[in-house]
């Protein structure tokens, strides 16, 4: 275990505590999550602080397994005498229920941590450091910044900037005791221009980051807020058909995001997986190649170990475009009678390619460069999708169209093998870090 500081002993003592008195009533196994948490946000707008927010609170959770009988159980109140009456209910509510061994703990031996807190850098040092005056600076600058960006159709303007931390403790009765500390920061911008007819077209950017020093230049996120809002303007759809797709990297996670609940346990052993049974067959072309690394140094998804508390580690889950793993946690690979893998995402990191966004639209006589998605669906169990979207029509590269009211559809199963080119432009911003993914021959439905 990392070395504890004097504000985490406290929650690993009541932790310990409450697994202590559970097992005392009867229970065979436990696991208790305590997690302490604040978050502070400045709303500006038209130079005035329209809402200034701040929230705390400490949270415990409980997991029971009661002859052979599974359940999950939590609470805010955290007094000797409610969290005594708290634990009498749920061992005894855990009694009723029909047995499931197969919720039992992961072995002790696979349960650890993957990266220090030192390597994960989950808190930034200045979180500590931050005052209410440095917090309302940052907001006045996020609009000052937005300010510099204003023309003469813009109707209105709103940032913001906000921070948070969190403490949380794992502690169970086979012997696991751990803790993470954790920061962040974002700031964003929202814009609204005038259009004809009476329409208001809106953009945003947002960004969020563990340290506050890797947040862009506010003047940046301000040119993306308004430069989203001018794509929308006069904006229509064009004749349906099949185009080239430009997915930004920081959208990609529409479409990868489609091949995680498919790739759970919980879908697979509910038989609502389109790849249940892909394992080692070809999902896509050769550049979709993705490795889950739950290590990388202050990455939103970053962790010392998954939601079974197994040691969390990098695995390649896409090869080439051939699916390697499943996310089986403990349960479910019991339940399918497979090998555990790990229960579920971290960071997902695609490869970067050569050559610039731009470079890539010129290669295409018409492409739709996509710039936000409106709604829509998709189906796990099929794998079919549609969604509604806003952006660009390109040729040889340069815009000739904005665009709105059109839809792309497709199905999981052939939409990876369309993948032809990735970008030298990863997203960093997210969990999911993607360059921007060029799709041949998707069909398009507009007028």
């Amino acid at each position: 275990m990392n070395a504890t500081d004097p504000t985490t002993q406290p929650l690993l003592d009541l932790a310990g505590d409450v697994v202590r008195q559970a097992t005392q009533r009867g229970a065979d196994e436990v696991s208790v999550h305590v997690a302490q948490s604040t978050s502070t946000t400045i709303q500006r707008r038209d130079g005035q602080v329209e809402e200034a927010s701040r929230s705390s609170g400490k949270k415990l959770s409980l997991t029971l397994l009661v002859d052979d009988r599974w359940s999950s159980h939590s609470t805010s109140d955290l007094r000797p005498a409610a969290l005594a009456s708290f634990l009498d209910t749920a061992v005894a509510a855990t009694r009723l229920l029909e047995p499931d061994p197969a919720r039992r703990l992961p072995p002790a031996e696979e349960c650890g941590r993957g990266a220090s807190e030192a390597d994960l850098q989950h808190l930034d040092p200045a979180w500590a450091g931050l005052t209410a005056e440095d917090r309302g600076h940052a907001a006045e600058a996020m609009e000052a910044a937005v300010e510099r960006v204003r023309q003469d159709d813009t109707v209105s303007a709103t940032t913001w900037f906000a921070d948070g931390h969190a403490r949380s403790v794992e502690v169970t009765s086979h012997g696991f005791a751990d803790h993470t500390t954790s920061a962040w920061f974002a700031t964003g911008g929202a814009i609204t221009l005038s259009d004809e007819g009476g329409r208001r077209p809106e953009g945003y950017s947002s960004y969020a980051t563990r340290y506050r020093t890797d947040l862009p230049s506010l003047d940046r996120i301000a040119t993306e807020a308004d430069r989203r809002a001018r794509e929308a303007i006069g904006s229509g759809p064009v004749d349906s058909g099949r185009y080239t797709l430009l997915l930004p990297g920081r959208l990609a996670g529409r479409m990868l995001g489609m091949l995680m609940g498919p790739m759970s346990g919980g879908s697979i052993h509910h038989g609502r997986s389109v790849l249940a049974d892909q394992l080692g067959a070809r999902i896509g072309s050769d550049l979709l190649h993705v490795v889950d690394d739950p290590t990388i140094p202050r990455g939103l998804g970053s962790t010392p170990w998954d939601d079974d508390l197994r040691v969390a580690r990098p695995r390649v889950v896409i090869e080439r475009g051939v699916l390697r793993e499943h996310y089986l946690g403990t349960y479910y690979a019991r339940k399918l009678d497979r090998p555990a893998t790990t229960s579920s995402a971290s960071n997902w990191v695609l490869p970067v390619g050569d050559r610039s966004p731009e470079a890539l639209a010129a290669e295409h006589p018409k492409a739709i460069r996509v710039s936000g998605f409106l709604g829509g669906n998709a189906n796990g169990l099929t794998g079919d999708f549609s969604f509604g979207i806003r952006g660009t029509l390109l040729e040889d590269g340069q815009p000739v169209k904005q665009l709105s009211e059109m839809n792309v559809s497709g199905n999981l199963l052939t939409l990876f093998h369309r993948l032809v080119a990735l970008g030298d432009d990863p997203w960093t911003y997210s969990s999911l870090r993607a360059p921007t993914m060029v799709f041949e021959d998707l069909a398009f439905s507009g007028t």
